[in-house]
């Protein structure tokens, strides 16, 4: 693909991703469903065996399954995100499931939380603001010393049928997963974190015909 044509996909899957996350958020559990051939939400709810409260943020929350799993488990869950109208697809979500809200409208290159009040922040399938200096540095500032950052940052699907095959294929034509978890893939992740200051770990997640890569990043305990 030579590099006019690139930009062109570049800047239409952003104009897209835009609408998608804000104006029509009602849409978007069905498109993540269709894309992922319905594995979007087993992808995201993967991070749940590397995530222990009291308190954990999810940065970038979306439509909210996350947060009702995570307050099913007896965790104190917070969720921010930037988009409002998200904010209200997570509300409702949770409305229905008989559990509290406690979702912020905010950004996390500034988040409006104390510092050292999470022992774990977790995002999946953020955009390129969660690596960020400012975003990582906030991150670290909440964290309680010894707590951790769960970041899902990208799946890939393995198996062969025909719909695998085609989402596969438009996984790869969108830039949106690797063909492979390879060592740039995963260096371009953990790099910003371990500059901060964390400890450094991927983790691949092998699950049915798919597979996902985990950053966990923890913040040092202090002497």
């Amino acid at each position: 693909m030579n590099e006019s044509i690139s930009k062109i996909l570049t800047g239409g899957l952003r104009f897209f991703f835009q609408l998608l996350y804000h104006e029509f958020a009602w849409t978007y559990d069905w498109v993540a469903w269709v894309v992922s051939v319905g594995r979007w939400k087993e992808w995201v709810l993967s991070t749940l065996p590397y995530l222990e409260g009291p308190e954990i943020l999810e940065i970038g929350h979306g439509p909210g399954h996350l947060q009702v799993a995570l307050q099913r488990k007896g965790i104190h869950a917070y969720g921010l995100d930037e988009s409002w109208q998200m904010g209200q697809q997570a509300y409702q979500r949770l409305m229905r499931a008989s559990l509290t809200s406690y979702l912020v409208c905010g950004y996390a290159q500034s988040m409006p939380f104390s510092s050292q009040q999470f022992s774990r922040v977790v995002a999946t399938f953020p955009s390129e603001y969660i690596f960020t200096a400012e975003t990582v540095h906030e991150i670290f500032r909440i964290l309680t010393p010894g707590g951790s950052a769960v970041i899902l940052p990208g799946a890939i699907i393995t198996g062969s049928s025909i719909p695998d095959r085609l989402a596969r294929l438009l996984f790869r034509v969108t830039a949106q997963a690797p063909s492979d978890m390879d060592k740039t893939f995963i260096t371009l992740f953990t790099t910003p974190f371990r500059k901060q200051g964390f400890s450094v770990e991927a983790v691949t997640i092998h699950l049915r015909s798919s597979q996902v890569l985990l950053v966990v990043a923890r913040k040092p305990i202090l002497n």
